[in-house]
């Protein structure tokens, strides 16, 4: 028998694995991304790619050394810090040490979509309606009217999905905090003294339930975070595309944060962007429905605070890819072993995730945090 046609929609990186894990297998998918282009849009800063996870996705894709030369030395550095910049934490492997190697996102899609045959992508695609066909074949409706169908149908296509929808009622739930977008560029020759603060790997800087977290570098990516009411970005009068006066404003958020950490806002490059933290109800899932499924945070969107997003996607789609090789055209078979697994993975993550929420805006942050860190194995600073 022909293989089934698949749908994924999605070029996120959990798309992206799929598709490539499918290829190495000798079966065809093809993905359908709402981006114009693969540059059509920021990717966002660094990951960290864990063992178990990322990393294990990347060498069933075939990928892993060419990853391995894409990292970032130092990368898996770590600062914890408070409000005042007193330092809790300062933290940067020896050589060798440390599992978790850090790539920047760009690099790590880039990497993916490089790796799949032409075509692979059809871009300027966005779903605007998904609707089954019976015998688990569903048709996908985009912008501009075209369509097409599939034997089976993969939703990667993020926190607002439309593929969920054939699955599922729930809807993400505003976690209490939002955040402002921040890059410094070139660094180390603009800005070095934010540089060394940051440091080469991630800093976490927490105080009375603000954050300012990111990745260090070349370029420093940063969220400028507080636990705020859903509506606080849009009800302040605050426009954000004007960035002086959205400088202004987070300035006063952060008042009496030092100087040092302030710089991180007074000198950030244009544009600040606000953005507001979403997540399923921890433990989402949904009956065995025939022909389609869901991976990555279509799955189960959760708060970045336990580091697992994009790792769990990419595990996901890997779990996915291997369940449809060894079933072939047994589509069903694949599904509920590969959901059988994703479940209570997703579940147990999904409460990491809330928990490190807690910890990064508790009212006496960083100790939660640092004594977390502490227990894990990471050194207090002397």
């Amino acid at each position: 028998m022909s293989s089934p046609s698949i749908a994924i929609v999605g070029a996120g990186l959990g798309g992206l694995v799929l598709a490539r894990v499918l290829q190495t297998h000798g079966i065809p998918s093809t993905v359908y991304e709402l981006d114009a282009a693969v540059d059509a849009r920021d990717q966002g800063g660094s990951l960290d790619m864990h063992e178990e996870s990322g990393q294990l996705a990347l060498r069933e894709a075939g990928l892993y050394e060419e990853f391995r030369r894409l990292t970032h030395p130092q990368g898996e550095a770590m600062r914890v810090l408070d409000k005042a910049g007193t330092v809790f934490i300062d933290h940067e492997p020896e050589d060798g040490e440390g599992g978790r190697p850090e790539i920047d996102r760009t690099a790590l899609r880039d990497l993916l979509i490089a790796s799949l045959d032409p075509g692979r992508i059809v871009w300027g695609h966005k779903v605007t309606a998904v609707r089954p066909l019976g015998g688990g074949r569903h048709e996908l409706t985009f912008a501009g009217g075209g369509s097409t169908s599939a034997d089976l149908l993969v939703g990667a296509d993020g926190t607002w999905s439309k593929v969920r929808s054939l699955l599922s009622d729930a809807q993400p739930e505003y976690c209490g905090i939002s955040y402002l977008e921040l890059r410094l560029s070139d660094v180390k020759e603009r800005h070095p003294d934010s540089a060394a603060l940051v440091g080469p790997g991630v800093m976490f800087a927490l105080s009375d339930n603000k954050a300012m977290m990111g990745h260090g570098g070349d370029h420093l990516h940063l969220a400028a975070s507080l636990r705020v009411p859903r509506d606080w970005a849009v009800s302040g009068g605050v426009d954000w595309s004007d960035t002086p006066a959205a400088r202004d404003a987070l300035l006063e958020e952060f008042t009496d944060w030092s100087t040092e950490l302030t710089d991180l806002i007074r000198n950030c490059d244009d544009p600040i962007i606000p953005r507001l933290i979403y997540a399923l109800p921890t433990g989402h899932s949904w009956a065995r429905t025939p022909g389609v499924t869901l991976l990555g945070d279509a799955a189960h969107v959760m708060s970045p605070y336990a580091g697992e997003g994009a790792n769990l996607a990419m595990l996901d789609a890997t779990e996915l890819a291997l369940a449809i090789a060894e079933h072939g055209d047994d589509v069903e078979t694949a599904l509920t072993r590969y959901e059988a697994a994703m479940f209570p993975r997703s579940a147990a993550a999904a409460e990491k995730s809330a928990q490190g929420l807690d910890l990064c805006f508790a009212a006496d942050a960083p100790r939660g945090i640092v004594a977390f860190f502490a227990e894990a194995g990471a050194p207090e600073e002397h």
